[in-house]
């Protein structure tokens, strides 16, 4: 009887040591997780605070603009617009001060982008504005999923954390494969794929569209 209740005493000492332990080890304004982010940025710093996303997000270019980059800019407002269910305007800011997020590419990329190409990026989110800096369309279409994944809520309002982030690739070459020749894959099915690997930065596709099996481009 003694022995059982001596057990019991020590369970309960070694339960508040724990709980005690736990709590001290819990900062009081956790951070959020940079395993949000994949894949994981090379430099993260969180800041302080939160950009408030509301209906009246806008988008502004800076800089160097071409086709590609607006037509990003109008696939980052409708998949935001999908992820929160708030309408949002696809039309461009041209005022920089009233953009909810600046975009700004400093000049042309590769005209045929290669593994080569400058994919590097800056991202800045203060409780005013967001901003993605890039020396190339290539580092700025990286930025663009970043911000994306950052997006989350609160009580209030959907959110994105204040945070600075500088990131680069670690390997220049970052494939995948889709054996379409031997497994035939639907073109709904191919294109998910490419939307599941610019979520994810992925930067080359092996598209096997010939073999024994099956020719699969149409002639």
């Amino acid at each position: 009887m003694k022995a059982h209740r001596m057990f019991c005493c020590i369970g309960i000492f070694l339960t508040a040591l724990l709980t005690t332990y736990s709590l001290e080890g819990q900062p009081a304004n956790p951070k959020p997780a940079t395993n949000r982010l994949m894949p994981a940025p090379a430099m993260v710093t969180w800041g302080a605070g939160k950009l408030a996303l509301g209906p009246d997000f806008r988008v502004a270019l800076n800089g160097f603009q071409e086709p590609r980059l607006t037509s990003a800019a109008g696939r980052l407002i409708k998949r935001l617009s999908q992820k929160t269910g708030m309408p949002l305007s696809t039309e461009l800011q041209p005022d920089m001060s009233r953009a909810t997020l600046e975009i700004r590419c400093n000049a042309a990329g590769e005209k045929i982008q290669s593994v080569k190409a400058d994919e590097s990026y800056g991202l800045e989110v203060t409780p005013q504005k967001a901003l993605i800096s890039a020396p190339s369309p290539a580092g700025v279409l990286r930025g663009m999923e970043t911000f994306l994944q950052l997006v989350g809520s609160d009580s209030e309002s959907f959110i994105v954390p204040a945070v600075k982030i500088e990131d680069k690739p670690r390997f220049p070459w970052r494939g995948l494969l889709i054996d379409a020749g031997r497994h035939w894959q639907p073109l709904e099915v191919i294109k998910r794929n490419l939307d599941g690997m610019a979520a994810v930065k992925l930067n080359v596709l092996h598209w096997h569209l010939s073999e024994d099996q099956g020719f699969r481009i149409e002639s």
